[in-house]
Protein backbone atom coordinates (compact mmCIF):
# COMPACT_ATOMS: atom_id res chain seq x y z
CA UNK A 1 0.00 0.00 0.00
CA UNK A 2 0.98 3.92 -0.58
CA UNK A 3 1.12 6.68 2.18
CA UNK A 4 -1.42 9.07 1.75
CA UNK A 5 -1.57 12.08 3.69
CA UNK A 6 -0.99 12.19 6.69
CA UNK A 7 0.96 9.23 7.43
CA UNK A 8 4.69 9.64 6.75
CA UNK A 9 6.04 9.80 3.09
CA UNK A 10 8.77 7.20 2.55
CA UNK A 11 10.32 6.08 -0.18
CA UNK A 12 9.68 2.57 -0.21
CA UNK A 13 5.70 3.09 -0.35
CA UNK A 14 5.08 6.67 -1.02
CA UNK A 15 3.56 6.27 -4.80
CA UNK A 16 4.66 9.36 -6.87
CA UNK A 17 2.95 10.07 -10.48
CA UNK A 18 4.74 12.89 -12.31
CA UNK A 19 2.32 15.09 -15.71
CA UNK A 20 4.95 16.75 -17.80
CA UNK A 21 8.49 15.97 -18.95
CA UNK A 22 9.53 19.07 -20.29
CA UNK A 23 13.15 20.64 -19.83
CA UNK A 24 12.25 21.34 -15.84
CA UNK A 25 10.00 18.50 -15.07
CA UNK A 26 12.29 15.96 -16.56
CA UNK A 27 15.00 17.05 -14.52
CA UNK A 28 12.94 17.34 -11.65
CA UNK A 29 10.91 13.95 -11.78
CA UNK A 30 14.35 12.56 -12.16
CA UNK A 31 15.80 13.28 -8.98
CA UNK A 32 12.99 11.74 -7.52
CA UNK A 33 13.45 8.45 -8.88
CA UNK A 34 17.22 8.79 -8.10
CA UNK A 35 16.34 9.34 -3.97
CA UNK A 36 14.51 6.36 -4.53
CA UNK A 37 10.77 7.21 -5.05
CA UNK A 38 9.05 4.70 -6.90
CA UNK A 39 7.53 7.16 -10.11
CA UNK A 40 5.09 6.78 -13.00
CA UNK A 41 5.07 9.28 -15.33
CA UNK A 42 2.52 10.71 -18.39
CA UNK A 43 3.58 12.72 -21.38
CA UNK A 44 1.49 13.22 -24.40
CA UNK A 45 4.78 13.10 -25.90
CA UNK A 46 6.03 9.50 -24.86
CA UNK A 47 8.75 10.00 -26.65
CA UNK A 48 10.13 12.89 -24.10
CA UNK A 49 9.62 9.93 -21.35
CA UNK A 50 12.97 7.82 -23.01
CA UNK A 51 15.46 9.18 -20.58
CA UNK A 52 13.24 8.31 -17.93
CA UNK A 53 12.06 5.44 -19.01
CA UNK A 54 15.66 3.79 -18.94
CA UNK A 55 15.93 5.19 -15.52
CA UNK A 56 12.65 3.26 -14.24
CA UNK A 57 9.49 5.10 -14.34
CA UNK A 58 6.30 3.23 -15.74
CA UNK A 59 3.97 5.38 -18.07
CA UNK A 60 0.50 5.78 -17.57
CA UNK A 61 -1.61 6.13 -20.19
CA UNK A 62 -4.09 9.08 -19.11
CA UNK A 63 -3.58 11.48 -15.99
CA UNK A 64 -6.72 9.48 -14.40
CA UNK A 65 -4.97 6.05 -14.85
CA UNK A 66 -1.68 7.75 -13.06
CA UNK A 67 -3.67 9.11 -10.08
CA UNK A 68 -4.77 6.02 -9.52
CA UNK A 69 -1.52 4.57 -9.09
CA UNK A 70 -0.11 7.54 -6.80
CA UNK A 71 -0.30 9.12 -3.18
CA UNK A 72 0.68 12.40 -4.99
CA UNK A 73 0.39 13.74 -7.90
CA UNK A 74 3.01 16.00 -9.59
CA UNK A 75 2.13 18.48 -13.02
CA UNK A 76 4.71 20.62 -14.49
CA UNK A 77 3.09 21.76 -17.85
CA UNK A 78 3.04 24.59 -20.24
CA UNK A 79 0.20 27.35 -19.69
CA UNK A 80 -2.97 27.15 -17.23
CA UNK A 81 -5.07 25.59 -19.89
CA UNK A 82 -3.11 22.50 -19.91
CA UNK A 83 -3.53 22.32 -15.77
CA UNK A 84 -6.78 22.34 -16.21
CA UNK A 85 -7.30 19.82 -18.63
CA UNK A 86 -5.02 17.44 -16.92
CA UNK A 87 -6.14 18.03 -13.44
CA UNK A 88 -10.06 18.79 -13.82
CA UNK A 89 -11.17 16.86 -17.15
CA UNK A 90 -13.13 13.82 -17.59
CA UNK A 91 -9.84 11.74 -17.53
CA UNK A 92 -7.61 14.35 -15.20
CA UNK A 93 -6.28 13.54 -12.17
CA UNK A 94 -8.75 14.31 -9.78
CA UNK A 95 -10.98 12.25 -11.56
CA UNK A 96 -8.49 9.11 -9.95
CA UNK A 97 -7.15 10.68 -6.70
CA UNK A 98 -7.83 7.92 -4.22
CA UNK A 99 -8.88 10.27 -0.99
CA UNK A 100 -6.21 11.79 1.18
CA UNK A 101 -4.18 11.45 -1.97
CA UNK A 102 -1.91 15.16 -3.14
CA UNK A 103 -2.09 16.76 -5.87
CA UNK A 104 0.64 19.84 -6.60
CA UNK A 105 0.92 21.72 -9.52
CA UNK A 106 4.54 23.04 -10.71
CA UNK A 107 3.37 25.24 -13.51
CA UNK A 108 3.53 28.44 -13.27
CA UNK A 109 -0.44 28.89 -13.15
CA UNK A 110 -2.84 31.15 -12.10
CA UNK A 111 -4.11 31.84 -9.12
CA UNK A 112 -7.72 31.89 -9.22
CA UNK A 113 -7.37 28.42 -11.03
CA UNK A 114 -5.10 27.14 -8.26
CA UNK A 115 -8.39 28.12 -5.77
CA UNK A 116 -10.44 26.06 -7.90
CA UNK A 117 -8.41 23.17 -7.92
CA UNK A 118 -8.45 23.49 -3.91
CA UNK A 119 -12.02 23.63 -3.78
CA UNK A 120 -12.61 20.54 -6.76
CA UNK A 121 -10.17 18.28 -4.63
CA UNK A 122 -11.08 18.84 -0.76
CA UNK A 123 -15.00 17.76 -2.50
CA UNK A 124 -13.35 14.56 -2.95
CA UNK A 125 -11.36 14.67 0.24
CA UNK A 126 -8.23 14.80 -1.67
CA UNK A 127 -5.71 17.35 -1.48
CA UNK A 128 -4.23 20.10 -3.95
CA UNK A 129 -1.02 22.40 -3.04
CA UNK A 130 0.32 25.20 -5.83
CA UNK A 131 3.85 25.21 -5.58
CA UNK A 132 5.60 26.66 -8.75
CA UNK A 133 9.22 27.13 -8.70
CA UNK A 134 11.74 28.98 -10.00
CA UNK A 135 15.60 28.56 -10.66
CA UNK A 136 15.93 27.47 -14.29
CA UNK A 137 16.91 24.61 -15.51
CA UNK A 138 20.02 24.08 -13.30
CA UNK A 139 18.16 24.80 -10.61
CA UNK A 140 15.98 21.82 -11.63
CA UNK A 141 18.87 19.48 -12.48
CA UNK A 142 21.30 20.29 -8.90
CA UNK A 143 17.67 20.29 -7.08
CA UNK A 144 18.38 24.12 -5.85
CA UNK A 145 14.49 25.25 -7.05
CA UNK A 146 12.88 27.91 -5.29
CA UNK A 147 9.21 26.24 -4.45
CA UNK A 148 6.64 28.85 -3.55
CA UNK A 149 4.47 26.22 -2.14
CA UNK A 150 0.88 27.55 -0.89
CA UNK A 151 -2.41 25.21 0.17
CA UNK A 152 -3.21 23.78 3.60
CA UNK A 153 0.33 24.15 5.99
CA UNK A 154 -0.09 20.71 7.44
CA UNK A 155 -0.34 19.35 3.47
CA UNK A 156 2.91 21.63 2.22
CA UNK A 157 4.60 20.46 5.61
CA UNK A 158 3.89 16.74 5.40
CA UNK A 159 5.56 17.26 1.64
CA UNK A 160 8.60 17.85 2.65
CA UNK A 161 10.57 14.92 2.12
CA UNK A 162 9.99 15.66 -1.96
CA UNK A 163 10.37 18.78 -1.73
CA UNK A 164 13.79 18.80 -0.23
CA UNK A 165 14.65 16.43 -3.07
CA UNK A 166 14.17 19.24 -5.66
CA UNK A 167 14.75 22.49 -3.68
CA UNK A 168 14.02 24.48 -0.90
CA UNK A 169 10.48 25.36 -0.46
CA UNK A 170 8.95 28.18 1.75
CA UNK A 171 5.05 28.31 2.70
CA UNK A 172 3.51 30.97 1.13
CA UNK A 173 -0.19 30.65 2.81
CA UNK A 174 -3.38 30.05 0.85
CA UNK A 175 -4.49 28.42 -2.14
CA UNK A 176 -3.28 30.54 -5.21
CA UNK A 177 -0.87 32.39 -2.90
CA UNK A 178 2.19 30.16 -4.34
CA UNK A 179 0.81 31.40 -7.91
CA UNK A 180 0.89 34.81 -6.75
CA UNK A 181 4.38 34.90 -5.61
CA UNK A 182 5.72 33.32 -9.09
CA UNK A 183 4.24 36.09 -10.74
CA UNK A 184 5.42 38.53 -8.79
CA UNK A 185 8.53 36.46 -8.76
CA UNK A 186 8.63 36.47 -12.85
CA UNK A 187 8.07 40.34 -12.74
CA UNK A 188 11.27 40.64 -10.48
CA UNK A 189 13.53 38.42 -12.77
CA UNK A 190 12.51 40.33 -15.89
CA UNK A 191 13.14 43.22 -14.74
CA UNK A 192 16.50 41.81 -14.25
CA UNK A 193 16.81 40.53 -17.59
CA UNK A 194 16.16 43.07 -19.47
CA UNK A 195 18.96 45.55 -17.19
CA UNK A 196 21.21 42.76 -17.95
CA UNK A 197 21.18 42.96 -21.39
CA UNK A 198 21.14 46.70 -21.67
CA UNK A 199 24.36 46.94 -19.22
CA UNK A 200 26.13 44.28 -21.50
CA UNK A 201 24.96 45.95 -25.23
CA UNK A 202 25.66 49.55 -23.39
CA UNK A 203 29.56 48.20 -22.12
CA UNK A 204 29.98 46.32 -25.82
CA UNK A 205 29.65 49.74 -27.32
CA UNK A 206 31.08 51.75 -25.54
CA UNK A 207 34.31 49.30 -26.21
CA UNK A 208 34.49 47.15 -23.00
CA UNK A 209 35.12 43.86 -22.56
CA UNK A 210 32.07 42.48 -21.61
CA UNK A 211 33.08 39.29 -20.09
CA UNK A 212 34.91 41.72 -18.17
CA UNK A 213 32.46 43.43 -17.34
CA UNK A 214 29.94 40.93 -15.51
CA UNK A 215 33.17 39.66 -13.80
CA UNK A 216 33.74 43.72 -12.19
CA UNK A 217 30.09 44.08 -11.07
CA UNK A 218 28.74 41.02 -10.32
CA UNK A 219 30.30 41.84 -6.83
CA UNK A 220 28.51 44.81 -6.25
CA UNK A 221 24.47 46.36 -6.15
CA UNK A 222 23.89 45.09 -9.99
CA UNK A 223 25.35 41.63 -9.36
CA UNK A 224 22.05 39.42 -9.26
CA UNK A 225 20.96 35.79 -9.28
CA UNK A 226 19.95 36.27 -12.70
CA UNK A 227 23.34 37.36 -13.92
CA UNK A 228 24.79 34.31 -11.89
CA UNK A 229 22.50 31.76 -14.28
CA UNK A 230 22.90 33.88 -17.74
CA UNK A 231 25.47 36.41 -17.77
CA UNK A 232 27.81 33.61 -19.37
CA UNK A 233 25.13 32.20 -21.55
CA UNK A 234 24.44 35.41 -22.60
CA UNK A 235 27.97 36.65 -23.37
CA UNK A 236 28.48 32.73 -25.39
CA UNK A 237 25.11 33.32 -27.10
CA UNK A 238 23.99 30.39 -25.44
CA UNK A 239 19.69 31.06 -26.12
CA UNK A 240 19.01 26.94 -25.13
CA UNK A 241 15.80 27.06 -23.06
CA UNK A 242 15.59 26.82 -19.45
CA UNK A 243 12.74 28.29 -19.21
CA UNK A 244 10.78 29.24 -22.60
CA UNK A 245 10.22 32.58 -23.80
CA UNK A 246 6.44 32.31 -24.33
CA UNK A 247 6.33 31.25 -21.00
CA UNK A 248 7.31 34.18 -19.48
CA UNK A 249 4.69 36.28 -21.55
CA UNK A 250 2.38 34.08 -20.67
CA UNK A 251 3.42 34.63 -16.82
CA UNK A 252 3.87 38.59 -16.79
CA UNK A 253 0.82 38.54 -18.83
CA UNK A 254 -1.33 36.82 -15.30
CA UNK A 255 0.28 39.69 -13.78
CA UNK A 256 -0.44 42.53 -15.98
CA UNK A 257 -3.33 41.88 -18.10
CA UNK A 258 -6.06 40.14 -15.60
CA UNK A 259 -7.95 41.18 -13.16
CA UNK A 260 -9.83 39.51 -10.66
CA UNK A 261 -13.53 39.97 -9.45
CA UNK A 262 -12.63 38.82 -5.92
CA UNK A 263 -10.21 41.69 -5.85
CA UNK A 264 -12.72 44.36 -6.00
CA UNK A 265 -10.71 45.96 -9.60
CA UNK A 266 -8.05 46.63 -7.53
CA UNK A 267 -4.77 46.65 -10.18
CA UNK A 268 -0.88 47.20 -9.09
CA UNK A 269 0.25 49.50 -12.30
CA UNK A 270 3.70 48.02 -13.12
CA UNK A 271 4.91 49.86 -15.85
CA UNK A 272 8.38 48.01 -15.69
CA UNK A 273 6.60 44.24 -16.06
CA UNK A 274 4.15 46.08 -18.82
CA UNK A 275 7.33 47.12 -20.68
CA UNK A 276 9.57 43.64 -20.15
CA UNK A 277 6.27 41.81 -21.32
CA UNK A 278 6.37 44.00 -24.90
CA UNK A 279 9.94 43.38 -25.24
CA UNK A 280 9.71 39.39 -24.48
CA UNK A 281 6.63 39.77 -26.73
CA UNK A 282 8.89 41.13 -29.71
CA UNK A 283 11.17 37.79 -29.37
CA UNK A 284 8.17 35.76 -29.84
CA UNK A 285 7.19 38.10 -32.85
CA UNK A 286 10.45 37.44 -33.94
CA UNK A 287 10.33 33.76 -34.09
CA UNK A 288 12.16 33.26 -30.84
CA UNK A 289 9.50 31.81 -28.29
CA UNK A 290 10.87 28.81 -27.81
CA UNK A 291 14.32 30.33 -26.87
CA UNK A 292 15.38 30.78 -23.31
CA UNK A 293 14.56 33.90 -21.65
CA UNK A 294 18.15 35.17 -21.70
CA UNK A 295 17.55 35.83 -25.24
CA UNK A 296 16.08 38.99 -24.41
CA UNK A 297 18.99 40.76 -25.66
CA UNK A 298 18.34 39.98 -29.40
CA UNK A 299 15.71 42.55 -29.34
CA UNK A 300 17.84 45.15 -27.20
CA UNK A 301 20.61 43.84 -30.04
CA UNK A 302 17.76 44.78 -32.49
CA UNK A 303 16.84 47.94 -31.26
CA UNK A 304 20.39 49.58 -31.21
CA UNK A 305 20.76 48.24 -34.97
CA UNK A 306 22.57 44.84 -34.63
Amino acid sequence: MGTPYPNPINPTRTRIGWIGTGVMGAAMAGRLLAAGYSVTVFSRTPSKTLPLQSQGVVLASSPLELAQLADVVFTMVGHPSDVKSVVLGPTGVLAGLKPNSVTVDMTTSHPALAREIFASARETNCWSVDAPVSGGDIGAREGKLAILAAGDSGVVEWLSPLFEVMGKATYMGRAGCGQSCKIANQVVVGANLLGLSEGLVFAEKAGLDVKQFVEAIRGGAAGSKVMELFGERIIGRDFRAGGFTEYMVKDLGMGVDVVEEEDDGKVVVMPGASLSKQLFSAMVANGDGKLGTQGLITVIERLNGK
